[in-house]
């Protein structure tokens, strides 16, 4: 993103926020804290409700330590577990770069899979021997079943010199108690956190001072050591004219925060003040121009500054005194206080952020406020930026549940209906990526590009087990010559198509330019699907050794990436197997390969890692290769046109007596088709009948059969999806 994003807002959630003006001396915490690290403890944890300066401990701790410090603020989005993974990754990057390049492209990857991007860390952490504290804050506000199952695995994974503190306000679902009897785990708990009189003196600053001990100790007795109550007492005092008669009256329970919030703190403020703070209450972070823009004024800087000297419910997020948000507690309560006093101007001010945030080129927090205002068609425009940039970093949750809050202006539009076509085609569901496609088209006006849907349009195609269809959305974009010029996911799906319609050639020329620009634009599956092609090709092609080692690569790539469970990679270590020279190798990525493709929800995918693996399996003279190529074949003959699948298929089954051995193709035409042949040719890689072409054609159904049975001698084989395969072969199709 754009330089807000990038350079300032996106570091506050990278760094801890900066201390209160009036930062008191926890010693007896720090010690604890120090005690977890001397212990080598993997986790420390601070649970405790809102208000009692968990986040300022852990904090002004941290910032004392000559360790270095990951700290990672914790958002709503962060439950996608992409967006969080990311996340954390960044901030471990802050100071260790090398980890950040090493492990980011996995979590982008495997689009936030624990399972891999744990594992990815830990060796990581361990290779690099510095110590490091890794701080997660806010992390209550965690909803994923797949971070918090990771975060438990980074616990217990992580080496000696790493730890992580997690600071919450409830317990993550973690096992607690196994932790605790195995000493892996330090806790500090609310009432760890409460304030004793002197720590409570230093808090309330000149006021404090100015009650006698003994008030001082009731102010303790009735906020419990609380610390949002100590501040609001605080506030308080500094208007009350009876310290004394404040003290025996004030109740610091957080029952009665809110209430009391309103009514003895907004009532103390100017009108201008409180109008102002009621105005941004629509934001999660505060900065001088994002202020003005909200609330139409011009000094919100300055405005930020004096209101944070004044009040320790203002947290300044940045040493700079650049960004700010409200504390918990007083946001809930000014969110609360202007949805009651002014619900009509909600979405203006939403509007003013949404433009905001668009012109300083976060998009994300633009089309997030653009909905909250109501204006969702505004929204869909900033999509444009954010649907590809969520996809390109494996966020499909997040954009998924952006589209729902969407609703029908998700539909359409262009930009939405493409958007819920790839997550719809991400979850296999492809019947429903193909209506999408068919809405989008429908909907799109004359001046759209449509090439940017075609990248899904063959992924479908080639989900749907029709080759036929893909190849000629291929052909269109190779006709256009500026393949160079597009994305990389555009080059890598031509060039997929070209290698299951079994062209070669063309399949080598496209697969360059994926690589080439999967690279420049770090778009990981982008670049492993393509390299998982040129190892199809080589083999396609009989270059047995080039098919090795194109094989070999890409699975070091897939490991690399994060993608090693992928089941797009399955092919890749089923062709590495078909030509290994080690049995054993061979054997071992066979079971590898058959694992991974049953994960896949493509017939065609997954019928080629069987049949590649079952011809292996059978040469290596085990039996359940014959079950491989039988469950094979009943895949193929349910797709419209299987591409070199089927064509590899029929040669297995006749090279291992399965199926009775016909002539080889013909390399060259036996005879000439003649034009009403080459007519009806042209409706085989359909999902046409014979009678439904008879009706196409206005010829009998005789007739058709007769074209076909002429087609089939002439082309040397002795089915339709053969016929289709070897007159693409030979240039007919």
């Amino acid at each position: 993103m754009a330089t807000v994003q990038g350079n300032t807002l996106a570091a506050t959630k990278l760094r801890p926020p900066a201390p209160p003006t009036r930062l008191v001396d926890r010693a007896r915490l720090d010690a604890f804290l120090d005690d977890g690290i001397r212990r080598e403890v993997p986790l420390i944890l601070v649970s405790a409700p809102a208000g009692s300066g968990k986040s300022t401990l852990v904090a002004a701790w941290a910032a004392a330590q000559r360790r270095p410090v990951a700290w990672l603020q914790v958002e709503d989005a962060d439950s996608d577990p992409a967006s969080f993974w990311s996340s954390l990754v960044a901030a471990i990057g802050r100071g260790r770069e090398h980890i950040a390049v090493e492990v980011a492209p996995r979590v982008v990857g495997s689009m936030g899979d624990d399972r891999v991007v744990v594992p990815a860390l830990v060796n990581a952490l361990e290779a690099d021997s510095e110590a490091i504290v890794i701080v997660v804050d806010d992390y209550h506000l965690v909803e994923s079943e797949g971070v918090h199952r990771g975060m438990e695995r980074l616990v217990e994974l992580c080496p000696a010199h790493v730890t992580v503190v997690i600071a919450t306000r409830v317990d993550p679902p973690f096992r607690l108690a196994r932790m605790r009897v195995r000493q892996r785990l330090s806790e500090i708990r609310a009432t760890d956190l409460r304030f004793d009189v002197g720590e409570a003196g230093a808090l309330l600053g000149p006021v404090g001072t100015a009650l006698s001990a003994h008030r001082l100790d009731e102010l303790c007795d009735r906020t419990e050591g609380w610390a949002a109550g100590l501040v609001l007492a605080g506030l308080s005092l500094e208007q009350s004219a009876d310290p004394d008669q404040f003290v025996r009256t004030f109740r610091g329970d957080d029952q009665l925060v809110v209430s009391y919030l309103g009514d003895e703190l907004l009532a103390t403020l100017g009108a201008g003040d409180r109008e102002r703070l009621l105005q941004t209450a629509i934001l999660d972070r505060l900065t001088g121009p994002l202020v003005d823009a909200v609330s139409a004024s011009s000094d919100g800087s300055a405005w930020l500054t004096r209101m944070a000297n004044g009040n320790q419910l203002i947290v300044r997020l940045d040493s700079t005194g650049e960004w700010f948000r409200y504390h918990h507690l007083l946001h809930d309560l000014l969110a609360m206080e202007a949805r009651r006093s002014f619900p009509d101007r909600l979405a203006e001010l939403h509007a003013r952020a949404a433009r905001w945030y668009a012109a300083e080129g976060d998009h994300s927090r633009a089309v997030s406020h653009y909905i909250s205002a109501g204006e969702p068609d505004e929204a869909m425009t900033v999509m444009r930026i954010v649907g590809p940039d969520l996809l390109g970093r494996g966020q499909v949750k997040t954009l998924r549940a952006i589209l729902e809050q969407l609703g029908p202006a998700a539909t359409r539009t262009p930009v939405g209906a493409l958007a819920w076509g790839w997550c719809e085609y991400l979850a296999a569901r492809y019947d429903a990526a193909q209506s999408w496609l068919d809405v989008m088209h429908e909907i799109a006006p004359p001046s759209l590009d449509r090439m940017v849907a075609t990248p899904l349009a063959i992924n479908v195609a080639l989900g749907r087990g029709d080759v036929s269809t893909a190849l000629h959305a291929a052909r269109r974009v190779t006709a256009a010559d500026d393949l160079r010029r597009r994305p990389a996911e555009l080059a890598t799906a031509v060039g997929a198509a070209f290698t299951w319609a079994g062209m070669n050639g063309d399949a080598r020329a496209a697969l360059s330019i994926a690589v080439t620009r999967a690279l420049e634009e770090e778009r990981f599956t982008a670049h492993q699907l393509a390299l998982v092609s040129i190892a199809i090709v080589e083999i396609e092609d009989g270059n047995a050794a080039a098919a090795h080692a194109a094989a070999d690569h890409a699975v070091s790539t897939a490991e690399a990436y994060g993608l090693s469970r992928y089941h797009g990679v399955a092919p890749a270590f089923a062709v590495r197997a078909r030509t290994a020279s080690d049995p054993d190798a061979a054997r071992t990525d066979s079971v590898h390969a058959v694992r991974l493709a049953r994960r896949a929800t493509t017939d065609l995918g997954l019928a080629y890692v069987l049949i590649t693996c079952g011809d292996t399996l059978i040469d290596l003279g085990d039996d359940g290769g014959a079950d491989l190529l039988a469950e094979a074949r009943t895949l193929i003959d349910r797709t419209v046109d299987p591409g070199i699948a089927g064509e590899y298929l029929r040669r297995a089954e006749v090279r291992h007596r399965i199926a009775t051995p016909m002539p080889a193709p013909a390399a060259e035409l036996v005879e000439q088709l003649t034009e009403r042949e080459l007519a009806v040719l042209r409706y085989l890689p359909t999902a046409l009948s014979q009678r439904d072409i008879s009706a196409e054609l206005y010829v009998s159904l005789n007739t058709v059969k007769t074209h076909c049975g002429a087609i089939f001698r002439k082309l040397g084989v002795s089915d339709r999806k053969s016929a289709v395969q070897a007159a693409r072969r030979l240039g007919l199709l």
